[in-house]
C-alpha cells in the first residue's frame, strides 16, 4: 500500500518525491485505521499530499474491508477561494477529479451536485460559509455528510477562538462531524497552532492522533528594519525590490495601505498588483496567475491573501507594518521559500501599527446587552434579515453578522431563508472566556513588538511562540548572521515617496439611498434620497488609514485630540484640494458661493478656523454653522440605520443662515473635521437644502476609511 501511496505522490509532486514518515503515519491512520488526525506541520511540509494520497487510496478501495461500500468523495473545507483554485490544480496532477462549491460559481452548483451523486467527483472543496448557507445546509449537506469518504479541515486553527484567525463559520464543522457515518476518517491541518490551539482543535475532533513536527523553515532568512516613517518604507521598497529574489508578496495592514503601496511602486516602474478584499474576484484571479507566472514582481496584499495562495518558488515576503500576532506573521511569511533554497523575509514595522491593531480589536464580540437586544428582537417563526435588525441594534453590519454566526453555532439562533430565527434555547454570555481571549490577543500584540526589537534569533523567537519544543537558533536571520539589507534609501526615492504620500485629496461619495428598515424605529425615510435633498460629491485631505496622511490626520481629528486652530500644513493641503477640485477632471459643477461650518462639541476651534481659512482664501462669505441638538457622541458609532435614527431631524439651520441661502446663486461648502459613515454630512446637508441651499459640497479634513 505504501508503494501505491508513493506512486500517487510522484504524480502530485514529481518523480523524486518520497513520503515523510509522519505523512505516511497520517495516511495510514486515515485509510487503514479510519481515525481522526490533526497535523500541525510547517508550511511546505506537504499536508495537502496527505489528503490527496489518502483520497486516491480510499477511492480505489485499496484499504476497504469486505462489505464496505465504495468510498465517497473527500470533502475539503478551505477558507479562501485562492487556496481552492490551487488545490483543484494540484489534484488534477494526481489524476484526482476535484470540484469546488463557493460564492463565485453559483451557476455551476447544480452540475456539481449531479456529478457528486453520479460518483465522478473525488474531491469537493467548500468554504466554511457554505456550511450554514440555508439551501446548502438543508438540501446538500445531509447527503454529502452521509456519503463523505474523508473530511479534511484545512487551516484548522480557524476552528479555535484562541487561534489568530478564528472564524465562526468553522464551528459549523461540529454539525458536519456529528452527521458523518462511523469510521469516516477526518484530517485537520494547520501550520500555525500553539499548544493551546492544538489542544482545543484536538478536543473538538475527538480522539484524534496529533502529529506535530518541527516548525523550522530552513529556506527563510528573517530580518527587521526600523525605518522612520511611511515615506522611508516606500522608498526602501523602491530601492530594494529589484534586489529581492524572484517574485513575492508585500503585505500591508490596511486596504488603503495596499492600494497606496501598489500605486507608488507602479509609479516607480515596478510591475505589481494590489490584492485586497475590495478587489473584484476576477481581478484577484488575474493577479494570482500573474504572480504564479512571474509576470509581476509582487502582489501588494492585505491578509486576504494570508492563507489563500500557494506558489512554491515565492522568493520573498515583505511586511509594511507588523501583523498583530507572531503566529499570524509566521503563517504569512511561510508562503515563501517552499521550493527554493533561499527566500528573504523582511519586516518594516510602523509607529501606527498599534493604532491599527486597536481598531481591529474593537470589532470583537459585542457586549452582552447588545447581544441580548438582538435575541429579544428575533422571532421563532418569522425570519429577520440582518438589514432589518440594523435599526434595532447599535452594531455595524459586519460585526452584527459575526455575532449572529457565533449565536448560531451556540444554538441560540438559526439561519433560515430570509434571515435569522430565535431558537428559544437557553444561552449564556461567556464573559470569562471572552476576557481571556482578549487578554491573549493583547499579549500577542506585545510579543510582536518584542519580536521587532529582539536581538535573539528571529526564527527561534517565532517557533517558541508556537510552542515548538525543538526551537533553536537558525543561524540565518539578521540577528544570527548579520543584516543583509541596510536602512539607507536614495534621496531621490525618499523625495518621490514624500511627494506621493503628501498628495492631498480623496473623494467623499454622497449617499443616494436611506438605510432599510427605518420604519421599525418610527422614521419614515426609505428608498432613494430625493434629488432636492441630496448633497454632491465632496473632498477630504485623506483617510485615517492612509500611509501618508493617516497619522497626521489622526493626531488632529481623533476624539481624544486637543482642540485648536488648524495646523498650517493641513490648511495648505485644503487649499490644494480646492484648486484641484475647481480645475481637475472631476471638478465641481458649480463654484461654491459660501461656506457653512458644522457645529462641533468636540473640535469647535479646529472646524471654525478651517471654515474661516477657506472663506478668506476663496473670498467667500462665512454664513455660520449648522448646529445639532443630538447629545455629544450620539450617532458617532454603530451602523447606518442607527446613525440616521440618532441624527434624524437633529440638525438646525439658524434663521440668519437660512435668510442668506436662497440668494447665493450657487452651492455652499459644508466644512467638518471627520467623515465616518457619511450620514452626518448627508443629514446636515439635507437640512441646508430644505432651508433653501441650491446645493451642498462636503469638505472635510479626513474620512475614516
Amino acid at each position: 500500500m505504501r508503494e501505491r501511496a508513493e506512486e500517487v505522490l510522484r504524480r502530485l509532486a514529481g518523480e523524486h518525491a518520497v513520503l515523510r514518515e509522519d505523512q505516511w503515519r497520517a495516511i495510514e491512520a486515515l485509510t487503514v485505521d479510519r481515525r481522526r488526525v490533526l497535523c500541525v506541520q510547517r508550511t511546505g511540509w506537504g499536508k495537502s499530499a496527505v489528503y490527496f494520497v489518502a483520497t486516491a487510496l480510499l477511492r480505489d478501495g485499496v484499504t476497504a474491508e469486505p462489505g464496505d461500500p465504495p468510498a465517497g468523495p473527500t470533502v475539503i473545507v478551505s477558507p479562501l477561494l485562492a487556496l481552492m483554485r490551487n488545490q483543484v490544480e494540484a489534484a488534477a496532477r494526481a489524476g484526482i477529479q476535484a470540484r469546488t462549491i463557493n460564492s463565485a460559481n453559483l451557476d455551476e452548483w447544480s452540475e456539481i451536485e449531479h456529478e457528486i451523486r453520479a460518483g465522478s467527483v473525488d474531491v469537493l472543496l467548500i468554504s466554511p460559509e457554505r456550511l450554514n448557507n440555508p439551501d446548502f445546509r438543508d438540501n446538500v449537506l445531509p447527503g454529502l455528510a452521509a456519503s463523505t469518504g474523508l473530511l479534511v479541515v484545512d487551516e484548522a486553527h480557524c476552528v479555535s477562538d484562541w487561534g489568530h484567525d478564528f472564524r465562526p463559520d468553522y464551528r459549523r464543522l461540529r454539525t458536519f462531524l456529528a452527521g458523518l457515518p462511523g469510521r469516516t476518517p477526518v484530517l485537520a491541518t494547520t501550520a500555525t497552532a500553539n499548544a493551546r490551539v492544538t489542544a482545543d482543535v484536538a478536543e473538538q475532533l475527538g480522539d484524534a492522533l496529533v502529529l506535530r513536527g518541527t516548525l523550522d523553515r530552513d529556506s527563510l532568512r528573517l530580518a527587521v528594519l526600523d525605518l522612520p516613517n511611511a515615506a522611508h518604507r516606500l522608498a526602501w521598497l523602491a530601492d530594494h525590490l529589484d534586489r529581492l529574489p524572484g517574485s513575492g508578496i508585500v503585505y500591508t495592514l490596511t486596504v488603503a495601505g495596499a492600494t497606496e503601496t501598489a500605486d507608488f511602486l507602479r509609479s516607480r516602474g515596478f510591475p505589481v498588483a494590489s490584492y485586497t478584499g475590495q478587489v473584484e474576484d476576477a481581478e484577484r484571479r488575474a493577479a494570482e496567475q500573474d504572480l504564479q507566472d512571474n509576470k509581476i514582481k509582487a502582489l501588494i496584499a492585505t491578509s486576504a491573501l494570508g492563507m489563500g495562495f500557494d506558489k512554491p518558488d515565492l522568493g520573498f515576503v515583505v511586511h509594511v507594518g507588523a501583523p498583530p500576532s507572531p503566529i499570524a506573521y509566521y503563517q504569512q511569511v511561510g508562503r515563501a521559500g517552499r521550493a527554493v533554497e533561499h527566500a528573504e523575509v523582511v519586516l518594516l514595522p510602523g509607529k501606527e501599527d498599534a493604532a491599527i491593531w486597536r481598531y481591529f480589536a474593537s470589532l470583537a464580540f459585542p457586549p452582552e446587552d447588545q447581544v441580548r437586544l438582538v435575541l429579544a428582537n428575533l422571532a421563532a417563526d418569522r425570519p429577520m434579515s440582518t438589514q432589518a435588525l440594523e435599526p434595532l441594534v447599535d452594531l455595524r453590519r459586519n460585526r452584527l453578522e459575526m455575532m449572529l454566526k457565533v449565536l448560531d453555532v451556540d444554538g441560540a439562533v438559526r439561519r433560515a431563508r430570509g434571515g435569522w430565527l430565535a431558537t428559544g434555547e437557553p444561552w449564556t454570555y461567556d464573559t470569562a472566556r471572552l476576557r481571556r481571549v482578549a487578554e491573549a490577543r493583547s499579549v500577542e500584540q506585545q510579543t510582536m513588538v518584542e519580536y521587532a526589537v529582539s536581538d535573539t534569533c528571529r526564527m527561534e523567537f517565532l517557533r517558541r511562540c508556537l510552542d515548538d519544543p525543538e526551537a533553536k537558533p537558525c543561524g540565518r536571520c539578521d540577528n544570527c548572521a548579520g543584516p543583509l539589507f541596510d536602512a539607507e534609501v536614495l534621496p531621490a526615492s525618499l523625495a518621490a515617496a514624500d511627494a506621493f504620500l503628501g498628495r492631498p485629496g480623496v473623494e467623499i461619495s454622497p449617499k443616494k439611498m436611506w438605510p432599510t428598515g427605518m420604519a421599525a424605529v418610527g422614521i419614515s425615510l426609505k428608498g432613494k434620497i430625493t434629488p432636492a435633498e441630496q448633497i454632491e460629491p465632496g473632498r477630504a485631505v485623506g483617510r485615517l488609514s492612509d500611509l501618508g496622511w493617516g497619522s497626521r490626520l489622526r493626531s488632529v481629528v481623533a476624539a481624544e485630540s486637543a482642540d485648536g486652530p488648524i495646523p498650517d500644513e493641513l490648511a495648505a493641503a485644503v487649499v490644494e484640494i480646492l484648486k484641484a477640485w475647481a480645475h481637475g477632471e472631476d471638478a465641481w459643477r458649480r463654484r461654491p458661493a459660501a461656506v457653512v461650518e458644522m457645529g462641533s462639541q468636540r473640535h469647535p476651534q479646529l472646524i471654525h478656523s478651517l471654515a474661516e481659512h477657506i472663506a478668506r482664501v476663496g473670498r467667500l462669505p462665512l454664513l455660520g454653522a449648522v448646529t445639532s441638538s443630538a447629545p455629544s457622541g450620539e450617532g458617532a458609532r454603530g451602523n447606518s440605520a442607527q446613525r440616521v435614527r440618532a441624527l434624524h431631524e437633529a440638525f438646525h439651520v439658524s434663521a440668519e443662515v437660512a435668510a442668506e441661502l436662497p440668494s447665493l446663486g450657487g452651492p455652499v461648502l459644508l466644512v467638518d473635521d471627520l467623515v465616518d459613515s457619511g450620514w452626518t454630512m448627508v443629514l446636515a446637508g439635507r437640512a441646508l437644502r430644505r432651508a433653501g441651499a441650491d446645493g451642498v459640497l462636503p469638505l472635510a479634513l479626513a474620512v475614516a476609511a
